[in-house]
């Protein structure tokens, strides 16, 4: 079957991928960056993604337990994958994270907190919970 359409190049791109974060400067070299938003858009629609940032998608799935959307990886390694790989910021344990490795801590971490080297400003969220940033120097 040829692939005619944009919205069919993205979307067998995306299935042939190994990752599972997307940003629209992936595809364009596919065409313009308001049809590759438009395609994109499409696709969130049509529920083959998942919009978690601006600019930023995920490959996406249905649960079995519930039957609603959510993304194939959890939120804290979506922002990981997003961070390290596409917004190259390099991404560290965070201090709770590593207070509880260590024993020193009983609290168990959510993951939710990424320690970053450098400046982030873009939010990342789905379904209500959202990632912080601990900066480290």
């Amino acid at each position: 079957m040829p692939l005619k359409s944009l919205k069919s190049k993205v979307k067998y791109r995306i299935s042939r991928s190994s990752g599972t974060v997307f940003t629209p400067g992936d595809f364009f070299d596919l065409s313009g960056r308001d049809q590759v938003g438009r395609a994109l858009r499409q696709l969130v629609a049509e529920q083959e993604l998942i919009r978690f940032g601006q600019g930023l998608y995920a490959k996406a799935k249905r649960s079995s337990l519930t039957g609603k959307l959510i993304p194939e990886k959890p939120l804290p390694e979506l922002a990981r994958e997003a961070l390290s790989n596409k917004l190259k910021v390099q991404v560290l344990s965070a201090r709770d994270l590593e207070r509880y490795n260590n024993g020193e801590s009983t609290q168990v971490p959510t993951g939710r907190v990424i320690a970053v080297k450098g400046r982030v400003s873009r939010k990342m969220a789905y379904d209500g919970k959202s990632i912080k940033y601990q900066y480290v120097s």
